[in-house]
């Protein structure tokens, strides 16, 4: 009996010892660390993620990826889901192809919004300007800086030509969610005779011209609109017929502003506030060059507009008629 007992205990110590030598051949393969205690500042796999430093910082020569942790569900990564953008049948301002646009002015006088809208003007002329080193920019960043900072709705009318030149600041301006934007031709052209010394477009490239616009801001995403502004406010008959075929509304304003070519701030803002009322359609510029005291007036314009309860919206909210 004692011959037996001996025979197993010198088999189960056979068999320890050899699980023993099995263990230190594979740490060794591993790095040569046989210690049980894992070493100060790394995360032992276990514990939810990879082996490694405690900071998250995968060393030098592993592998990032890790098991899932034991007391988690492991997750399937999902695909992104793509955020359909609204045809232009279903974009604000968008009427039946076909018919004479709506020309509007201003919103229901009800409630208490105002919509800022600011012209983003480019002519052959003001390009030529820009080439010949004559003026600096025509992009105002102090109104759209502020605009910003101060999370204040606004809807920008952009020209073809100014969105060719600023690209990147197109794509800033349909990246915030606060901003709309809308059509205002393609080079700024008049679209009648003897518009403030305007060159005129030909009758028969009236809607080729807008619609070149509304293809040029497509690709840009954001809220955008199927509003649109003739330059200076001109229009007729047969301009309003040139653009049945779009399906668009016309917005003219009932306050402008006169800051194109103002050498002061204070009459900008005089005409705002003398003015503007619930619902109203404020014409702006952003067009820095030529409109250089519009970033000055837009603090006091902003302020006035506060202390008559007066608050700044999209354009499609005030034209709904919002609170």
């Amino acid at each position: 009996m004692f011959a037996k007992i001996f025979r197993i205990g010198l088999i189960s110590v056979s068999a320890a010892a050899l699980v023993g030598a099995l263990v230190l051949v594979v740490a060794v393969a591993r790095g040569g660390d046989t210690s049980a205690t894992p070493k100060a500042g790394f995360e032992p796999s276990w514990a939810g993620g990879p082996a490694g430093p405690a900071d998250g910082t995968p060393q030098a020569g592993t592998a990032t990826a890790s098991a899932p942790h034991p007391t988690r569900p492991a997750t399937t990564p999902t695909a992104p889901t793509s955020t359909r953008q609204p045809t232009a049948a279903e974009r604000p301002g968008a009427t039946r192809p076909g018919t004479r646009p709506p020309v509007v002015g201003h919103g229901p006088r009800s409630g208490n919004l105002v919509a800022l809208t600011f012209d983003a003007d480019m002519t052959d002329a003001m390009l030529a300007n820009l080439r010949g080193g004559r003026v600096r920019s025509y992009a105002n960043m102090r109104i759209i800086e502020l605009l910003e900072r101060e999370r204040i709705p606004a809807t920008f009318f952009l020209t073809g030509k100014w969105v060719e030149r600023y690209p990147e600041l197109t794509r800033r301006l349909a990246g915030n969610s606060r901003f709309e934007l809308a059509n205002h031709t393609y080079g700024h052209l008049a679209f009648t005779p003897n518009c403030y010394g305007l060159p005129r477009v030909s009758n028969s490239r009236m809607t080729e011209d807008v619609a070149r616009t509304f293809r040029l801001i497509e690709p840009y995403g954001g809220r955008q609109t199927r509003y649109f502004r003739f330059p200076g406010l001109c229009h007729d008959g047969a301009a309003l017929a040139a653009l049945a075929p779009l399906g668009v509304t016309v917005v003219d304003g009932d306050v402008v502003s006169g800051d194109p070519f103002a050498t002061a701030w204070r009459p900008i803002v005089n005409a705002v506030l003398s003015k503007v009322k619930p619902g109203s359609v404020v014409v702006l510029h952003v067009t820095e060059a030529n409109a250089a005291m519009t970033d000055e007036a837009l603090p006091h314009i902003l302020r006035g507009l506060r202390e008559r309860g007066l608050s700044p919206a999209p354009l499609s909210e005030v034209l709904a008629g919002g609170r």
